[in-house]
């Protein structure tokens, strides 16, 4: 156990002054240029959606089977 805890998953990679002043975002920006980037925003809502529906109709049973126990 004591030399599994030695080993290191990555090498140590120097960060440089570079790496502060980069702003671009290379997988964005093909997505966007591809036309992608509108089917993952459109994939995210529909499941953000779907759970917000969800959450709504539990919380409507929740509160018939309340009314239930307090009859």
């Amino acid at each position: 156990m004591a030399f599994s805890m030695q080993v290191m998953a990555q090498e140590k990679i120097e960060i440089t002054e570079a790496d502060y002043q980069n702003t671009r975002v290379e997988m964005a920006d093909v997505m966007r240029s591809e036309g992608k980037i509108y089917v993952l925003v459109g994939i995210i809502a529909i499941v953000f959606a779907g759970i917000v529906v969800y959450i709504i109709n539990t919380d409507k049973k929740v509160s018939r089977l309340e009314k239930l126990l307090q009859e």
